[in-house]
C-alpha cells in the first residue's frame, strides 16, 4: 500500500542532492509532501516564501509532489496532514548519528509515524546547503550543485549580504 509521506528540512537552499531525494521519494510513495521548517533555532538566507517558491519550481513537473511549510513539531504537521511517514536523507555515515537520534525522539512522540532514511545518488552524497553557501559567498560556481534560478538566488543573497 502506498502512503502519503513528509519531506521535512530547512532546503536553505534547495540543492541538487533534496531533489534527487525528493524523486526517489515520489517513486515510493502515493503522495510526497515536502515541508519546509520555519525553524527558531537557524538563520536561513532565504525566507520561508522564497524556499517554497524554489522548491514548487523544481517539483512542478513532479505529479505527486506538493509543497508546505511548518511551524513546531514535523510529527504534529505529519499529522495534520494525515501522513504515516517521514522522509530523511542520509548523505554521509556523519549524519546517521544525528538523524538516528531526531527518528528515535519522533518514535517516542508519535509512535504511528514512520521515519525512513533514503540515500541521495552518490555523486550527490556530499551537498550540503551551509558549504554551498560559504562556497557561494566566495563567488564560487554553484551550477553543479542548484538549478540555475537558485543559483542566481543565492549569489544575488549573498552579494546583498556582505
Amino acid at each position: 500500500m502506498r502512503q502519503r509521506a513528509i519531506y521535512p528540512g530547512t532546503f536553505d537552499p534547495v540543492t541538487y542532492g533534496h531533489i534527487d531525494l525528493i524523486k526517489r521519494a515520489q517513486e515510493i510513495f502515493s503522495e510526497v509532501i515536502v515541508a519546509v521548517a520555519h525553524n527558531p533555532h537557524k538563520k536561513p538566507l532565504f525566507d520561508v516564501q522564497e524556499r517554497v517558491g524554489m522548491l514548487e519550481k523544481v517539483t512542478a513537473s513532479l505529479k505527486n509532489v506538493t509543497v508546505s511549510h511548518f511551524n513546531g513539531l514535523v510529527v504534529d504537521f505529519a499529522r495534520q496532514q494525515k501522513a504515516k511517514v517521514l522522509i530523511r536523507g542520509l548523505r554521509m555515515i556523519s549524519d546517521f548519528e544525528y538523524e538516528f537520534q531526531m527518528a528515535l525522539t519522533n518514535r517516542k512522540l508519535a509512535a504511528d509515524i514512520e521515519t525512513i532514511f533514503l540515500m541521495p545518488q552518490e555523486s550527490y552524497s556530499y551537498l550540503s546547503s551551509k558549504l554551498l553557501k560559504e562556497a557561494g559567498s566566495f563567488g564560487a560556481d554553484l551550477s553543479a550543485f542548484v538549478p540555475d534560478f537558485v543559483e542566481k538566488a543565492l549569489q544575488k543573497k549573498l552579494r546583498r549580504s556582505r
